[in-house]
Protein backbone atom coordinates (compact mmCIF):
# COMPACT_ATOMS: atom_id res chain seq x y z
CA UNK A 1 0.00 0.00 0.00
CA UNK A 2 1.44 3.31 -1.18
CA UNK A 3 0.83 7.51 -0.02
CA UNK A 4 0.71 9.26 -3.97
CA UNK A 5 1.39 13.06 -3.86
CA UNK A 6 0.41 14.77 -6.91
CA UNK A 7 1.02 18.14 -7.64
CA UNK A 8 3.57 20.81 -8.83
CA UNK A 9 7.19 20.17 -9.18
CA UNK A 10 8.89 23.77 -10.39
CA UNK A 11 11.11 26.29 -9.98
CA UNK A 12 10.81 28.89 -7.70
CA UNK A 13 12.52 32.57 -7.35
CA UNK A 14 12.37 34.06 -3.74
CA UNK A 15 12.57 37.09 -2.49
CA UNK A 16 11.81 38.10 1.29
CA UNK A 17 13.02 40.77 3.51
CA UNK A 18 15.90 38.00 4.69
CA UNK A 19 17.16 37.96 1.50
CA UNK A 20 16.57 36.29 -2.54
CA UNK A 21 17.30 33.35 -4.43
CA UNK A 22 17.55 32.72 -7.86
CA UNK A 23 15.43 29.20 -9.29
CA UNK A 24 15.33 26.79 -6.62
CA UNK A 25 13.63 23.49 -6.57
CA UNK A 26 9.82 24.26 -5.65
CA UNK A 27 6.52 23.00 -6.07
CA UNK A 28 3.57 21.68 -3.67
CA UNK A 29 4.59 18.11 -4.77
CA UNK A 30 7.88 18.41 -4.11
CA UNK A 31 7.30 19.76 -0.11
CA UNK A 32 4.76 17.21 0.54
CA UNK A 33 5.78 14.32 -0.72
CA UNK A 34 9.83 15.29 0.83
CA UNK A 35 7.46 15.95 4.06
CA UNK A 36 5.64 12.22 4.28
CA UNK A 37 8.79 10.45 3.64
CA UNK A 38 9.80 11.15 6.96
CA UNK A 39 6.87 9.43 8.38
CA UNK A 40 5.75 6.67 5.39
CA UNK A 41 8.24 4.93 3.07
CA UNK A 42 6.09 4.22 0.83
CA UNK A 43 5.36 7.52 -0.95
CA UNK A 44 4.60 7.64 -4.61
CA UNK A 45 4.91 11.28 -6.58
CA UNK A 46 2.91 11.88 -9.90
CA UNK A 47 3.38 15.28 -11.73
CA UNK A 48 5.11 16.67 -15.00
CA UNK A 49 8.93 18.56 -15.27
CA UNK A 50 10.30 19.83 -18.51
CA UNK A 51 13.88 18.83 -19.85
CA UNK A 52 15.20 21.79 -17.62
CA UNK A 53 14.67 19.74 -14.31
CA UNK A 54 18.34 19.10 -13.34
CA UNK A 55 18.59 15.08 -12.85
CA UNK A 56 20.18 15.68 -9.63
CA UNK A 57 17.33 17.62 -8.30
CA UNK A 58 15.25 14.49 -9.29
CA UNK A 59 18.28 12.16 -7.29
CA UNK A 60 17.64 14.09 -4.52
CA UNK A 61 13.86 13.58 -4.04
CA UNK A 62 14.54 10.13 -5.03
CA UNK A 63 17.30 9.61 -1.73
CA UNK A 64 13.89 10.18 0.43
CA UNK A 65 12.60 6.80 -0.99
CA UNK A 66 10.14 8.78 -2.77
CA UNK A 67 8.81 6.77 -6.10
CA UNK A 68 9.03 9.07 -9.34
CA UNK A 69 7.80 6.96 -11.84
CA UNK A 70 4.68 9.11 -11.59
CA UNK A 71 6.77 11.99 -12.79
CA UNK A 72 6.57 13.35 -16.59
CA UNK A 73 8.95 14.58 -18.19
CA UNK A 74 8.55 16.53 -21.26
CA UNK A 75 11.30 16.97 -23.60
CA UNK A 76 11.67 20.52 -24.80
CA UNK A 77 9.56 21.99 -22.72
CA UNK A 78 9.79 23.97 -19.77
CA UNK A 79 9.13 23.35 -16.10
CA UNK A 80 6.47 25.61 -13.76
CA UNK A 81 8.13 28.23 -12.84
CA UNK A 82 7.13 30.84 -9.98
CA UNK A 83 8.87 34.28 -8.58
CA UNK A 84 7.51 36.02 -5.68
CA UNK A 85 8.29 38.65 -2.90
CA UNK A 86 7.10 38.46 0.59
CA UNK A 87 6.02 41.54 2.53
CA UNK A 88 8.01 42.68 6.02
CA UNK A 89 4.65 40.99 7.93
CA UNK A 90 5.72 37.33 5.90
CA UNK A 91 2.41 36.71 5.35
CA UNK A 92 1.54 38.75 2.45
CA UNK A 93 3.08 38.37 -1.07
CA UNK A 94 3.38 39.97 -4.50
CA UNK A 95 3.43 37.65 -7.60
CA UNK A 96 6.51 38.92 -10.25
CA UNK A 97 5.85 35.67 -12.26
CA UNK A 98 4.15 32.78 -13.00
CA UNK A 99 5.22 30.82 -15.69
CA UNK A 100 2.67 27.92 -16.27
CA UNK A 101 4.54 25.63 -19.06
CA UNK A 102 4.58 22.28 -18.88
CA UNK A 103 1.67 22.65 -16.29
CA UNK A 104 -0.68 24.51 -18.60
CA UNK A 105 -1.60 20.90 -20.64
CA UNK A 106 -0.57 18.47 -17.29
CA UNK A 107 -2.67 15.61 -18.01
CA UNK A 108 -2.18 13.33 -14.52
CA UNK A 109 -0.77 9.54 -15.93
CA UNK A 110 -1.10 7.04 -12.98
CA UNK A 111 1.80 4.11 -13.44
CA UNK A 112 0.07 0.92 -12.83
CA UNK A 113 2.55 0.70 -9.89
CA UNK A 114 0.33 3.08 -8.27
CA UNK A 115 -2.49 1.31 -7.99
CA UNK A 116 -1.91 0.35 -4.40
CA UNK A 117 -2.47 3.83 -3.55
CA UNK A 118 -4.23 3.73 0.14
CA UNK A 119 -3.52 7.61 0.69
CA UNK A 120 -4.19 9.83 -1.92
CA UNK A 121 -2.47 13.68 -1.39
CA UNK A 122 -4.21 15.86 -3.75
CA UNK A 123 -1.88 19.19 -3.66
CA UNK A 124 -2.96 22.83 -5.13
CA UNK A 125 -3.50 21.98 -8.86
CA UNK A 126 -6.83 22.63 -11.20
CA UNK A 127 -10.26 20.98 -9.35
CA UNK A 128 -10.64 19.11 -12.96
CA UNK A 129 -6.80 17.89 -12.61
CA UNK A 130 -7.89 16.45 -8.64
CA UNK A 131 -10.86 14.99 -9.80
CA UNK A 132 -9.43 13.08 -12.97
CA UNK A 133 -6.75 11.61 -10.52
CA UNK A 134 -9.03 10.13 -8.17
CA UNK A 135 -10.98 9.16 -11.29
CA UNK A 136 -8.15 7.50 -12.69
CA UNK A 137 -7.42 4.60 -9.52
CA UNK A 138 -9.02 1.19 -9.75
CA UNK A 139 -9.79 1.63 -6.02
CA UNK A 140 -10.93 4.56 -4.04
CA UNK A 141 -8.62 4.70 -1.54
CA UNK A 142 -8.69 5.07 2.42
CA UNK A 143 -7.82 8.48 2.66
CA UNK A 144 -8.18 11.34 0.46
CA UNK A 145 -6.86 15.06 1.09
CA UNK A 146 -7.69 18.17 -1.54
CA UNK A 147 -5.72 21.27 -0.66
CA UNK A 148 -6.86 24.11 -2.78
CA UNK A 149 -6.81 27.59 -2.92
CA UNK A 150 -8.80 30.79 -3.26
CA UNK A 151 -7.67 30.76 -6.97
CA UNK A 152 -9.67 28.06 -7.77
CA UNK A 153 -12.55 29.44 -6.15
CA UNK A 154 -12.46 32.00 -8.03
CA UNK A 155 -12.22 30.58 -11.46
CA UNK A 156 -13.48 27.31 -10.83
CA UNK A 157 -15.88 27.00 -8.41
CA UNK A 158 -18.13 24.80 -10.07
CA UNK A 159 -15.11 22.23 -10.82
CA UNK A 160 -14.20 22.41 -6.85
CA UNK A 161 -17.65 21.66 -5.19
CA UNK A 162 -17.83 18.06 -7.46
CA UNK A 163 -14.10 17.17 -6.19
CA UNK A 164 -15.12 18.12 -2.75
CA UNK A 165 -17.86 15.57 -2.82
CA UNK A 166 -15.07 13.11 -3.68
CA UNK A 167 -12.48 13.93 -0.81
CA UNK A 168 -12.22 13.06 3.13
CA UNK A 169 -10.43 16.28 4.16
CA UNK A 170 -10.04 19.44 2.96
CA UNK A 171 -7.13 21.90 3.89
CA UNK A 172 -7.41 25.63 3.38
CA UNK A 173 -6.49 28.78 5.15
CA UNK A 174 -8.69 30.98 6.62
CA UNK A 175 -9.10 33.66 4.04
CA UNK A 176 -9.71 30.67 1.86
CA UNK A 177 -12.74 29.51 4.31
CA UNK A 178 -14.38 32.67 4.86
CA UNK A 179 -14.27 32.60 1.14
CA UNK A 180 -15.89 29.30 -0.02
CA UNK A 181 -18.70 29.40 2.78
CA UNK A 182 -19.31 32.60 2.76
CA UNK A 183 -19.23 33.08 6.57
CA UNK A 184 -16.86 35.56 8.25
CA UNK A 185 -16.90 33.08 11.97
CA UNK A 186 -14.49 30.08 11.23
CA UNK A 187 -17.15 28.00 13.10
CA UNK A 188 -20.29 28.53 10.71
CA UNK A 189 -17.71 28.50 8.04
CA UNK A 190 -16.69 25.03 8.89
CA UNK A 191 -19.88 24.04 9.28
CA UNK A 192 -21.13 25.45 5.39
CA UNK A 193 -17.91 23.35 4.02
CA UNK A 194 -18.51 20.64 6.13
CA UNK A 195 -21.75 19.85 4.22
CA UNK A 196 -19.88 20.54 0.92
CA UNK A 197 -18.59 17.03 1.26
CA UNK A 198 -15.51 16.58 3.27
CA UNK A 199 -15.60 14.67 6.60
CA UNK A 200 -13.17 16.62 7.97
CA UNK A 201 -11.88 20.58 7.59
CA UNK A 202 -8.79 21.82 8.27
CA UNK A 203 -8.29 25.65 8.45
CA UNK A 204 -4.86 26.90 8.82
CA UNK A 205 -3.91 30.25 10.77
CA UNK A 206 -0.10 30.48 9.30
CA UNK A 207 1.54 31.78 12.79
CA UNK A 208 -1.58 31.24 15.15
CA UNK A 209 -1.75 27.93 14.22
CA UNK A 210 -4.56 25.45 12.57
CA UNK A 211 -7.93 24.13 13.15
CA UNK A 212 -9.39 20.98 12.84
CA UNK A 213 -13.50 20.30 12.69
CA UNK A 214 -15.18 16.81 12.43
CA UNK A 215 -18.70 16.48 13.17
CA UNK A 216 -19.45 18.37 16.37
CA UNK A 217 -15.58 18.34 17.74
CA UNK A 218 -13.30 21.40 17.07
CA UNK A 219 -9.58 20.53 17.79
CA UNK A 220 -7.17 23.89 17.55
CA UNK A 221 -3.12 22.99 17.18
CA UNK A 222 -0.61 25.72 18.26
CA UNK A 223 2.39 27.13 16.08
CA UNK A 224 5.51 27.19 17.14
CA UNK A 225 7.63 30.76 17.91
CA UNK A 226 9.65 31.12 15.94
CA UNK A 227 12.71 34.06 16.10
CA UNK A 228 12.99 34.04 12.38
CA UNK A 229 10.94 33.48 9.50
CA UNK A 230 13.25 33.28 6.38
CA UNK A 231 10.80 31.73 3.82
CA UNK A 232 7.02 30.70 4.14
CA UNK A 233 6.88 29.04 0.69
CA UNK A 234 5.79 25.50 0.76
CA UNK A 235 5.23 25.65 4.31
CA UNK A 236 1.16 24.37 3.73
CA UNK A 237 2.28 21.95 1.38
CA UNK A 238 5.04 20.42 3.75
CA UNK A 239 2.19 20.96 6.43
CA UNK A 240 -0.12 18.19 4.13
CA UNK A 241 2.80 16.10 3.56
CA UNK A 242 3.15 15.50 6.82
CA UNK A 243 -0.07 15.22 8.19
CA UNK A 244 -1.06 12.52 5.61
CA UNK A 245 2.57 11.15 6.07
CA UNK A 246 1.83 10.22 9.75
CA UNK A 247 -1.73 9.07 9.20
CA UNK A 248 0.00 6.49 6.54
CA UNK A 249 2.02 5.51 9.38
CA UNK A 250 -0.47 4.87 12.09
CA UNK A 251 -2.52 3.48 9.51
CA UNK A 252 -5.98 4.32 11.23
CA UNK A 253 -7.84 7.52 10.67
CA UNK A 254 -9.41 8.64 13.19
CA UNK A 255 -10.03 11.93 14.95
CA UNK A 256 -7.37 11.54 17.91
CA UNK A 257 -5.51 10.03 14.71
CA UNK A 258 -6.35 13.74 12.96
CA UNK A 259 -4.83 15.96 15.66
CA UNK A 260 -1.56 14.10 16.24
CA UNK A 261 -1.62 14.06 12.57
CA UNK A 262 -1.79 17.93 12.81
CA UNK A 263 0.85 18.52 15.35
CA UNK A 264 3.23 16.70 12.61
CA UNK A 265 2.73 18.13 10.09
CA UNK A 266 2.99 21.69 11.84
CA UNK A 267 6.20 20.31 12.82
CA UNK A 268 7.69 19.47 9.36
CA UNK A 269 6.11 23.00 8.30
CA UNK A 270 8.06 24.63 11.31
CA UNK A 271 11.40 23.22 9.90
CA UNK A 272 10.15 24.80 6.19
CA UNK A 273 10.47 28.35 6.54
CA UNK A 274 13.59 28.18 8.31
CA UNK A 275 15.76 28.30 5.32
CA UNK A 276 14.81 29.37 1.82
CA UNK A 277 12.83 26.65 -0.54
CA UNK A 278 13.44 22.83 0.28
CA UNK A 279 16.77 23.50 1.79
CA UNK A 280 15.79 22.48 5.60
CA UNK A 281 13.34 20.25 5.00
CA UNK A 282 16.02 17.84 2.50
CA UNK A 283 18.11 17.40 5.40
CA UNK A 284 16.43 16.22 8.63
CA UNK A 285 17.68 13.77 11.21
CA UNK A 286 14.75 11.49 12.55
CA UNK A 287 16.20 13.44 16.44
CA UNK A 288 15.52 16.43 15.10
CA UNK A 289 11.75 15.80 13.98
CA UNK A 290 11.34 14.13 17.10
CA UNK A 291 12.74 17.37 19.45
CA UNK A 292 10.59 19.73 17.44
CA UNK A 293 6.90 17.22 18.05
CA UNK A 294 7.98 17.51 21.89
CA UNK A 295 8.08 21.04 21.63
CA UNK A 296 4.96 21.46 19.98
CA UNK A 297 3.34 19.07 22.55
CA UNK A 298 4.61 21.63 25.40
CA UNK A 299 3.66 24.63 23.62
CA UNK A 300 -0.11 23.12 24.80
CA UNK A 301 0.70 20.83 27.63
CA UNK A 302 -0.76 21.51 30.87
CA UNK A 303 -2.52 20.64 34.21
CA UNK A 304 -5.75 22.37 35.94
CA UNK A 305 -5.18 22.08 39.97
CA UNK A 306 -8.16 21.51 41.84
Amino acid sequence: MSLVVIGTVAFDAIETPFGKTDKIVGGAATYASLAASYFYDKVKIVGVVGDDFHKEDIEEIKAHGIDVEGLQIKEGEKSFFWSGKYHNDMNSRDTLITDLNVLADFDPIIPSSYQDCEYLLLGNLSPQVQKTTIERLNKRPKLIVLDTMNFWMDIALDDLLETLKLVDVLTINDAEARQLSGEYSLVKAANKILQMGPKYLIIKKGEHGALLFHENKVFSAPALPLAEVFDPTGAGDTFAGGFVGYLAKVGTVNFNNMKNAIIYGSALASFCVEKFGTEKIKNLSTDEVAQRIEQFVQLSSFTIEK
